[in-house]
């Protein structure tokens, strides 16, 4: 139990899960077993996780952004949030905390408001009848790619006197 106290002193990984895939939550589950984090993923329907001492799920309301609500207001600085909601990252951004992606990009102080920019342009075209497509289908490269950047981020941020990412 004690080293429960100590990891969750450092920080939690919070996952958008509705829209989370499968194979990036399995990864997940390995990494917060593996490092004894707490990975707490939030959704507005139940989900299945596996019996541990590390992972849980919560289930918040139907409603539109209940799920982002929950985490912004639970993330403390230096906890990881994964997410591919751009204003959902923006908002754990400002609140110190890390935005990782199911692709393996981070989002930082540096990048947010340009994303952010071109979702609002893309909503706009959308919203007026231009065909935009979606982002490309989800494959190997990019499971692969947020395995290497959450495997880095956290043998960082366990690191004994290690700063922040």
């Amino acid at each position: 139990m004690a080293i429960w106290l100590i990891k969750l002193a450092i920080m939690q990984i919070w996952v958008d899960a509705d829209a989370c895939p499968g194979v990036i939550k399995e990864i997940l589950y390995r990494a917060a077993a593996r490092h004894c984090l707490p990975l707490i993923l939030v959704a507005n329907q139940w989900l299945r996780v596996p019996p541990s001492p590390y992972i849980r799920a919560i289930q918040v309301a139907q409603g539109f952004d209940v799920a982002d609500s929950h985490i912004v207001e639970q993330a403390a600085p230096g906890d990881l949030v994964i997410t591919a909601d751009i204003p959902l990252a923006a908002l754990v951004i400002d609140k110190q905390a890390f935005a990782l992606n199911p692709r393996g990009e981070f989002y930082s102080a540096e990048n947010i408001r340009q994303l952010l920019d071109m979702r609002n342009f893309m909503d706009s075209l959308r919203s007026s009848g231009v065909e935009t497509g979606g982002p490309p289908a989800f494959n190997h490269a990019d499971r692969q790619s947020f395995a290497n950047q959450l495997d880095r981020f956290i043998a960082n941020r366990l690191r004994p006197g290690a700063k922040p990412a």
